[in-house]
């Protein structure tokens, strides 16, 4: 029998947690890409409409993990490690929480005019979540533990270019933007954004 043949054998049959981590990440797609909406429209009113659906989304992830954490507390068993389970969760959370606070930086400084790199780093968000749901969709039954990393490197990839992109953009702005309060503005908001992409890496090493 192979390794992930015996593994498989041995898990418990789970019925909840990762259930739970799907929906997550469901969410974090939905986010991701209603980020990618809302830096792409030209309109005022429909980009804080967006904005407003991310915050609502971001409660609900909050309300995923905080149920995750209830069955942790009331199951015998467990699919794996419960610190485990514990860490994934958290790291997914932490996605949203920046996403969302990437949005709410948008809004709360006034950004209406979005430059390049902020729709680039949103779109690189987006694929890291898609990603990071390609992974975790194949923890229920390990079959094709390729694909899970495989997803991982992509991640990393995408952690890299966003690395690259932040420190360009950052770079500019601190040659060509003469008004103080403008560049703050921007670089919160591009520091936001590449720390998304950071936390997406966080749960591939998860």
């Amino acid at each position: 029998m192979s390794f992930n043949r015996l593994v498989r054998y041995f898990l418990p049959k789970d019925r909840k947690f990762l259930p739970l981590f799907g929906a997550m990440c469901q969410r974090l797609m939905e986010m991701s890409e209603t980020l990618v909406e809302a830096v792409n429209s030209e309109d005022l009113e429909e980009r804080h409409r967006l904005f407003s659906v991310i915050e609502r989304m971001e409660h609900e992830c909050d309300q995923l993990t905080h149920q995750v954490h209830l069955e942790l507390g009331q199951s015998m068993f467990t699919p794996f490690d419960r610190a485990d389970i514990h860490s994934l969760i958290s790291s997914l959370d932490d996605v949203a929480d920046y996403i969302h606070d990437s949005s709410n930086r948008m809004l709360l400084y006034k950004v209406e005019v979005i430059t390049e790199p902020i729709r680039d780093m949103a779109a690189l968000i987006h694929q890291a979540t898609v990603e990071l749901a390609k992974a975790v969709a194949e923890l229920k039954d390990l079959k094709n533990f390729r694909n899970i990393t495989d997803a991982c490197v992509r991640i990393n990839t995408i952690e890299n270019k966003a690395d690259d992109i932040f420190d360009r953009a950052v770079g500019q702005l601190f040659d060509y933007e003469k008004d103080a309060i403008s560049l703050i503005k921007y670089k919160e908001v591009l520091s936001s954004l590449e720390t998304a992409t950071d936390r997406c890496e966080d749960v591939a090493n998860v």
